[in-house]
């Protein structure tokens, strides 16, 4: 049974920074990519950055570029988004999430919906 187990939000300061960690069980990882999506109050879930678990590759939503940094151990099965510069409107819940990718597939899903597993979320509140 995979389990997907977030930590790490908090309330920080407009500017600080948090590191998020999602802890993965119940399988074998390295044929899968790891995503973040955050959804705030009111609004639609969106992709936030993800990484394919072999190779390392990483994928960024553009408003996070230079600021959000997601990182695999591989040893401890756990994914991490440190998220520096922090700004009032990434203010939202925070998801971590795994899909199944094929070799052959290219682009990391972006989608929430190609996702099959999800953690429960955490809460990350920055204040201007």
């Amino acid at each position: 049974q995979v389990q997907l187990v977030e930590s790490g939000g908090g309330l920080v300061q407009a500017g600080g920074s948090l590191r998020l960690s999602c802890a993965a069980s119940g399988r074998t990882f390295s044929r899968y990519a790891m995503g973040w999506f955050r959804q705030a109050p009111g609004k639609e879930r969106e992709f936030v950055a993800g990484i394919r678990w072999s190779g390392g590759s990483t994928y960024y939503r553009n408003s996070v570029k230079g600021r959000f940094t997601i990182s695999r151990d591989y040893a401890k099965n756990t994914v991490f988004l440190q998220m520096n510069s922090l700004k009032p409107e990434d203010t939202a819940v925070y998801y971590c999430a795994a899909t199944l990718m094929p070799p052959f597939m290219v682009d990391l899903p972006q989608e929430g919906a190609k996702y099959d597993y999800w953690g429960q979320g955490t809460q990350v509140t920055v204040s201007s």
